[in-house]
């Protein structure tokens, strides 16, 4: 996942003589003002800014050219940029490693051919944000329920029940499918279930891939962040009616990852 930042920039570090690039989180409108206190990827970590074109802006920080991008703590700060801007302006989020040689290839190789584009995107997305719904199956109280709504997995359990492993590793491997489709079937439902009550407030609603074997469900929704109260409801109403067979979590606001493709430099 590692990328450098292959393009250097045109000037130096006055105090340190390191070559410096620009590299883009992602587009907000114009009028933005950052926060000389937030901070960006790179080791140090560079002032988040914005380069402005007509009704748009990038955030951007500095970073050294001389350190490959990619390590844990720039993928975190990546979102975490984004992810704050989310909650207060609209924002498309560029993925990950956008990186130019200075501020004017930010506005010749971006803002500039895509400025109508993404002033139309920023408008769409004004006041809203992306939410996530993400719930895990626990443990023993799936595998209990499994267990007791199949026979087929009653047999098997009590066959393999006080045997040594090696005696009955047939039983055992069947039982591992059975309750592994069984997950995956309920995860159908579950899933099933918590698109339908979102898509009752009137969201835009995104099925994400399965992270887990024991995920229950994993949904992105785009949402008002005026109507988050209403998102938080859904969340509780589904955690109630779930009970302890799943540990469920909302999470946002966030940026739009799921419902924006936003053009990198130079696309």
């Amino acid at each position: 996942m590692a990328q450098a930042a292959t393009r250097e920039a045109d000037r130096s570090d006055q105090e340190t003589g390191a070559r410096t690039a620009i590299y883009i989180y992602g587009i907000v409108p114009s009028d933005v003002e950052t926060d000389d206190e937030v901070k960006g990827i790179g080791d140090p970590p560079g002032t988040i800014e914005t380069v402005r074109h007509g009704d748009i802006a990038a955030l951007v920080s500095e970073i050294p050219v001389d350190r490959p991008l990619g390590t844990p703590d720039d993928l975190t700060a990546h979102a975490r940029i984004l992810d704050a801007s989310a909650g207060e302006v609209p924002v498309l989020p560029l993925r990950f490693g956008a990186v130019v040689t200075d501020r004017d290839a930010v506005t010749d190789e971006l803002l500039a051919d895509h400025h109508d584009e993404f002033a139309a995107a920023l408008t769409e997305l004004e006041g809203q944000a992306q939410y996530i719904l993400k719930g895990r199956y626990d443990e023993r109280a799936i595998i209990s329920e499994i267990i007791e709504e199949s026979s087929d997995a009653q047999r098997l359990r009590d066959a393999i029940r006080d045997k040594p492993e090696e005696a009955t590793r047939n039983e055992r491997l069947a039982l591992g499918e059975l309750i592994a489709n069984t997950i995956a079937a309920k995860r159908e439902a579950d899933t099933g279930s918590a698109v339908r009550a979102l898509e009752e407030l009137g969201v835009d609603v995104v099925v994400r891939e399965a992270t887990h074997e024991r995920d229950a469900v994993y949904l992105a929704c785009l949402a008002s962040v005026a109507e988050q109260r209403e998102l938080e409801q859904v969340a509780d109403d589904l955690a109630t009616q779930w009970g302890e067979r799943v540990n469920l979590k909302l999470l946002g606001p966030l940026a739009p990852y799921d419902f924006v493709h936003t053009t990198r430099p130079g696309g």
